[in-house]
């Protein structure tokens, strides 16, 4: 009997997101970088993928949810390295685990969507159906698949009935319709300038409200919602509506306030850190001057947004004093954002006009 499709000697590390983290390996694995295997942040920097949702609605669970990235990174970034992505959808299981087990066979990592309550290692309730794993191997005689995901340092086996449930979750954001990513990745890269300078244009697009493809799609029927940087105004305005809250729902509130900024896979302070450091790695790269101050802007905001999150979830002070610590910091996430993405348009330039 031949031996169980194993993908051997891939190039796995942690990473604070699912996407950077997958789309780092597998640009480790097809041998691409500039100056040696990429990390996560610079990833996430040249993905063009900084957002930011805020949604706030009854018919969620928790009634809130903060997004910080876009919905288009796994496709956005192999097609500004020069590849090509297909992305494929499919309510037939059959159909769905097919694909995955050509690009196994084929000796292809396969890029997937899961929802995280069905990924038995992961140990969750809270259902979210976008998150991206990687398929490396499967056996079909321990009805197996091998699965690497940026929250465990070890490949995991994940039985094939609960892979194919998290991979047909209706559960929110979307429907997972057993997406699979098929990359073509391109044999070389293009000057890490010229595709810095095109992810922080999109990126500052994107949060003054040049793009309607939100990660959250604002589904719910009593969705309050907003995006970008009206979207940053948004949420902190409606943050300094929660004192009407009761006591449980205004620990609700702040629980989740502080889970969504850093525990639920955004490389902490909202994705602002992955892009602040990955501002710094290009910095380095080129020596542009003006993508080392949008680093720096990028920090300050990820600082922010952290502060805000260990406020929420102080233990050891009052929860009304809590949500006034919260509320102060907050107020000044606009004016924070509103730089970055302006640092974000300066360094676009300034990348365009050195080369």
């Amino acid at each position: 009997m031949p031996p169980a499709p194993l993908i051997e000697d891939y190039p796995h590390r942690m990473g604070g997101h699912c996407g950077s983290g997958a789309l780092r390996d597998l640009m480790q694995w097809h041998g691409l970088g500039w100056d040696g295997p990429p990390d996560e942040g610079l990833v996430f920097a040249l993905g063009g993928a900084l957002s930011l949702s805020y949604m706030r609605s009854d018919d969620l669970v928790p009634p809130l949810y903060l997004v910080g990235r876009g919905a288009d990174f796994e496709i956005d970034l192999p097609a500004r390295l020069g590849g090509r992505v297909e992305v494929l959808a499919t309510d037939d299981p059959a159909e769905g685990w097919a694909w995955v087990r050509d690009e196994v066979d084929a000796g292809r990592p396969s890029l997937v969507w899961a929802d995280i309550a069905e990924l038995p290692y992961l140990r969750v309730q809270l259902r979210m159906s976008r998150h991206d794993i990687v398929v490396v191997g499967y056996d079909d005689d321990e009805q197996i698949a091998f699965v690497v995901d940026n929250d465990r340092a070890e490949v995991q086996k994940v039985p094939l009935h609960a892979l194919a449930r998290a991979r047909s979750s209706t559960a929110f954001p979307q429907p997972t319709r057993h997406c699979t990513y098929r990359v073509d990745w391109p044999s070389s890269l293009p000057p890490v300038q010229e595709v810095a300078a095109d992810a922080f244009r999109q990126s500052a697009a994107t949060m003054r409200g040049a793009s309607h493809r939100s990660i959250a799609g604002a589904d719910a029927t009593t969705a309050s919602a907003a995006e970008g940087l009206a979207g940053v105004a948004h949420f902190a305005a409606d943050v300094a509506t929660w004192a009407y809250l009761t006591e449980d729902e205004l620990e609700i509130f702040l629980f989740s306030l502080g889970a969504f900024i850093e525990k639920a896979g955004t490389g902490g302070g909202l994705f602002r850190r992955l892009l602040a450091d990955g501002c710094t790695e290009i910095a380095r790269l080129t020596g542009d001057s003006a993508t080392a101050e949008l680093a720096s802007s990028a920090d300050r905001c990820a600082q922010a947004w952290t502060d805000a999150a260990r406020a929420a979830v102080q233990r050891d002070a009052p929860l009304r004093s809590r949500l006034t610590n919260v509320t102060t910091i907050i107020a000044g996430l606009p004016d924070l954002e509103l730089r970055m993405v302006g640092a974000l348009e300066r360094a676009a330039g300034s990348l365009v006009t050195a080369r």
